[in-house]
Protein backbone atom coordinates (compact mmCIF):
# COMPACT_ATOMS: atom_id res chain seq x y z
CA UNK A 1 0.00 0.00 0.00
CA UNK A 2 1.01 3.64 -0.27
CA UNK A 3 0.02 6.71 1.69
CA UNK A 4 -0.34 10.33 0.71
CA UNK A 5 0.49 12.78 3.45
CA UNK A 6 4.25 13.17 3.44
CA UNK A 7 6.03 16.16 1.95
CA UNK A 8 7.62 15.58 -1.48
CA UNK A 9 8.98 19.05 -1.99
CA UNK A 10 8.55 22.59 -0.61
CA UNK A 11 5.89 24.73 -2.24
CA UNK A 12 2.12 24.97 -2.72
CA UNK A 13 1.75 21.39 -4.01
CA UNK A 14 4.15 19.67 -1.63
CA UNK A 15 1.65 18.32 0.89
CA UNK A 16 -1.99 17.65 1.80
CA UNK A 17 -4.61 16.64 -0.76
CA UNK A 18 -4.45 18.46 -4.06
CA UNK A 19 -4.70 16.47 -7.28
CA UNK A 20 -1.18 17.60 -8.18
CA UNK A 21 0.25 16.35 -4.91
CA UNK A 22 -1.59 13.03 -4.81
CA UNK A 23 -0.80 11.87 -8.34
CA UNK A 24 2.80 13.10 -8.28
CA UNK A 25 3.30 11.49 -4.86
CA UNK A 26 1.91 8.17 -6.11
CA UNK A 27 4.07 8.28 -9.24
CA UNK A 28 7.18 8.88 -7.13
CA UNK A 29 6.22 6.02 -4.79
CA UNK A 30 5.73 3.65 -7.72
CA UNK A 31 9.14 4.59 -9.08
CA UNK A 32 10.82 3.98 -5.72
CA UNK A 33 8.98 0.68 -5.28
CA UNK A 34 9.79 -0.47 -8.79
CA UNK A 35 6.20 -1.53 -9.45
CA UNK A 36 3.38 -0.48 -11.74
CA UNK A 37 0.68 -0.20 -9.10
CA UNK A 38 -0.08 -0.43 -5.37
CA UNK A 39 -2.89 -2.43 -3.83
CA UNK A 40 -4.29 0.44 -1.74
CA UNK A 41 -3.59 4.14 -2.07
CA UNK A 42 -4.51 6.06 1.08
CA UNK A 43 -5.22 9.71 1.50
CA UNK A 44 -3.59 10.12 4.87
CA UNK A 45 -5.39 13.15 6.32
CA UNK A 46 -8.11 15.66 5.38
CA UNK A 47 -6.98 18.82 3.61
CA UNK A 48 -8.81 21.97 4.76
CA UNK A 49 -7.43 23.94 1.78
CA UNK A 50 -8.53 21.58 -1.01
CA UNK A 51 -12.15 20.81 -1.97
CA UNK A 52 -13.06 17.29 -0.95
CA UNK A 53 -14.30 16.63 -4.49
CA UNK A 54 -10.83 17.34 -5.90
CA UNK A 55 -9.13 14.97 -3.47
CA UNK A 56 -11.62 12.17 -4.07
CA UNK A 57 -11.51 12.58 -7.86
CA UNK A 58 -7.72 12.29 -7.67
CA UNK A 59 -8.08 9.00 -5.78
CA UNK A 60 -10.58 7.86 -8.41
CA UNK A 61 -8.08 8.76 -11.14
CA UNK A 62 -5.36 6.76 -9.40
CA UNK A 63 -7.52 3.63 -9.75
CA UNK A 64 -8.83 4.33 -13.25
CA UNK A 65 -5.29 4.97 -14.51
CA UNK A 66 -4.08 1.63 -13.14
CA UNK A 67 -1.83 3.12 -10.48
CA UNK A 68 -3.83 1.58 -7.62
CA UNK A 69 -6.37 -1.20 -7.21
CA UNK A 70 -8.31 0.33 -4.32
CA UNK A 71 -8.41 3.53 -2.28
CA UNK A 72 -8.50 4.19 1.44
CA UNK A 73 -8.73 7.10 3.84
CA UNK A 74 -7.00 7.81 7.13
CA UNK A 75 -7.71 10.17 10.03
CA UNK A 76 -11.02 11.39 8.60
CA UNK A 77 -13.69 12.28 11.21
CA UNK A 78 -17.01 10.51 10.74
CA UNK A 79 -19.00 13.30 9.01
CA UNK A 80 -16.20 14.01 6.53
CA UNK A 81 -15.63 10.32 5.96
CA UNK A 82 -19.30 9.90 5.03
CA UNK A 83 -19.07 12.77 2.53
CA UNK A 84 -15.90 11.34 1.03
CA UNK A 85 -17.43 7.86 0.78
CA UNK A 86 -20.50 9.25 -0.99
CA UNK A 87 -18.35 11.07 -3.56
CA UNK A 88 -16.27 7.96 -4.22
CA UNK A 89 -19.37 5.81 -4.63
CA UNK A 90 -20.73 8.27 -7.16
CA UNK A 91 -17.43 8.06 -9.02
CA UNK A 92 -17.69 4.23 -8.85
CA UNK A 93 -14.39 3.87 -6.99
CA UNK A 94 -15.60 3.06 -3.48
CA UNK A 95 -13.44 3.46 -0.41
CA UNK A 96 -12.60 0.02 0.99
CA UNK A 97 -10.68 0.85 4.18
CA UNK A 98 -10.26 3.60 6.77
CA UNK A 99 -7.23 3.90 9.04
CA UNK A 100 -7.81 5.70 12.36
CA UNK A 101 -5.76 5.83 15.55
CA UNK A 102 -7.27 3.54 18.19
CA UNK A 103 -6.10 1.91 21.39
CA UNK A 104 -7.15 1.46 25.02
CA UNK A 105 -5.85 4.93 25.85
CA UNK A 106 -7.36 6.67 22.82
CA UNK A 107 -10.96 5.61 22.21
CA UNK A 108 -12.27 8.57 20.24
CA UNK A 109 -13.44 6.54 17.25
CA UNK A 110 -16.02 4.74 19.42
CA UNK A 111 -18.17 7.88 19.61
CA UNK A 112 -19.23 7.85 15.96
CA UNK A 113 -16.63 6.66 13.49
CA UNK A 114 -16.85 2.90 14.10
CA UNK A 115 -20.61 2.80 13.58
CA UNK A 116 -20.35 5.09 10.56
CA UNK A 117 -17.79 2.79 8.93
CA UNK A 118 -20.01 -0.23 9.55
CA UNK A 119 -22.98 1.56 8.00
CA UNK A 120 -20.91 2.61 4.99
CA UNK A 121 -19.49 -0.88 4.50
CA UNK A 122 -15.91 0.33 4.92
CA UNK A 123 -13.30 -1.73 6.72
CA UNK A 124 -11.32 -0.35 9.66
CA UNK A 125 -7.60 -0.89 10.27
CA UNK A 126 -6.35 0.72 13.47
CA UNK A 127 -2.91 2.28 13.74
CA UNK A 128 -1.07 2.80 17.03
CA UNK A 129 -2.93 -0.06 18.78
CA UNK A 130 -0.14 -0.15 21.40
CA UNK A 131 -0.05 3.64 21.86
CA UNK A 132 3.49 3.87 20.46
CA UNK A 133 4.65 1.20 22.89
CA UNK A 134 3.08 2.55 26.07
CA UNK A 135 0.74 -0.46 26.13
CA UNK A 136 3.66 -2.88 26.41
CA UNK A 137 6.03 -3.77 29.26
CA UNK A 138 8.68 -1.31 28.07
CA UNK A 139 7.82 1.56 30.40
CA UNK A 140 6.22 -0.22 33.36
CA UNK A 141 9.17 0.47 35.64
CA UNK A 142 8.92 4.20 35.00
CA UNK A 143 12.23 4.34 33.12
CA UNK A 144 12.80 5.01 29.43
CA UNK A 145 14.96 2.35 27.70
CA UNK A 146 17.70 3.79 25.50
CA UNK A 147 16.45 1.94 22.43
CA UNK A 148 12.80 2.90 22.91
CA UNK A 149 10.68 5.23 20.79
CA UNK A 150 10.44 7.67 23.66
CA UNK A 151 14.24 7.85 23.94
CA UNK A 152 14.51 8.54 20.22
CA UNK A 153 11.65 11.05 20.30
CA UNK A 154 10.05 9.16 17.40
CA UNK A 155 6.34 10.08 17.66
CA UNK A 156 6.39 9.30 21.39
CA UNK A 157 7.88 11.98 23.64
CA UNK A 158 9.23 11.31 27.15
CA UNK A 159 6.81 13.88 28.59
CA UNK A 160 3.89 11.76 27.36
CA UNK A 161 4.85 8.99 29.78
CA UNK A 162 3.32 10.59 32.86
CA UNK A 163 2.94 9.06 36.31
CA UNK A 164 -0.84 9.08 35.90
CA UNK A 165 -0.67 7.26 32.58
CA UNK A 166 1.80 4.70 33.92
CA UNK A 167 -0.54 4.02 36.83
CA UNK A 168 -3.30 3.17 34.34
CA UNK A 169 -0.95 1.00 32.29
CA UNK A 170 0.23 -0.92 35.36
CA UNK A 171 -3.38 -1.68 36.28
CA UNK A 172 -4.02 -2.89 32.73
CA UNK A 173 -0.90 -5.03 32.97
CA UNK A 174 -2.26 -6.63 36.14
CA UNK A 175 -5.49 -7.50 34.28
CA UNK A 176 -3.48 -8.97 31.40
CA UNK A 177 -1.32 -11.04 33.75
CA UNK A 178 -4.42 -12.42 35.49
CA UNK A 179 -5.57 -13.67 32.10
CA UNK A 180 -2.22 -15.18 31.22
CA UNK A 181 -1.51 -12.56 28.55
CA UNK A 182 1.17 -9.99 27.94
CA UNK A 183 -0.07 -6.40 28.08
CA UNK A 184 0.67 -5.95 24.38
CA UNK A 185 -1.28 -9.04 23.40
CA UNK A 186 -4.27 -7.99 25.49
CA UNK A 187 -4.17 -4.52 23.96
CA UNK A 188 -4.29 -5.98 20.45
CA UNK A 189 -7.07 -8.43 21.31
CA UNK A 190 -9.02 -5.51 22.80
CA UNK A 191 -8.79 -3.57 19.53
CA UNK A 192 -9.64 -6.60 17.40
CA UNK A 193 -12.74 -7.41 19.45
CA UNK A 194 -14.88 -5.23 17.17
CA UNK A 195 -16.54 -7.22 14.40
CA UNK A 196 -15.90 -4.31 12.02
CA UNK A 197 -12.16 -4.12 12.84
CA UNK A 198 -10.38 -5.53 9.78
CA UNK A 199 -6.85 -5.53 11.21
CA UNK A 200 -4.30 -3.52 13.16
CA UNK A 201 -1.02 -1.92 12.14
CA UNK A 202 1.90 -2.68 14.43
CA UNK A 203 5.45 -1.40 14.57
CA UNK A 204 8.05 -3.89 15.73
CA UNK A 205 11.79 -3.73 16.35
CA UNK A 206 12.24 -7.38 17.36
CA UNK A 207 10.90 -10.69 15.99
CA UNK A 208 9.42 -11.53 19.40
CA UNK A 209 7.13 -8.50 19.13
CA UNK A 210 5.78 -9.75 15.81
CA UNK A 211 5.20 -13.24 17.21
CA UNK A 212 3.36 -11.81 20.22
CA UNK A 213 1.19 -9.71 17.94
CA UNK A 214 0.35 -12.67 15.71
CA UNK A 215 -0.62 -14.69 18.78
CA UNK A 216 -3.29 -12.07 19.53
CA UNK A 217 -5.23 -13.24 16.47
CA UNK A 218 -5.39 -16.86 17.59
Amino acid sequence: SSKAGYTMWPGPYGDWGSRKYLIASLDQSLKRLGTDYVDIFYHHRPDPETPLEETMSALDFAVRSGRALYVGLSNYPAPLMRRAAAILRELRTPCVIHQPRYNMLDRGIEDELLSALAEEGIGCIAFSPLAQGILTDRYLQGTIPEDSRAARGAFLKPEQITAERLDVVRKLNDIAAARGLSLARMALVWVLRHASMTSVLIGASRPSQVLDAVAATQ
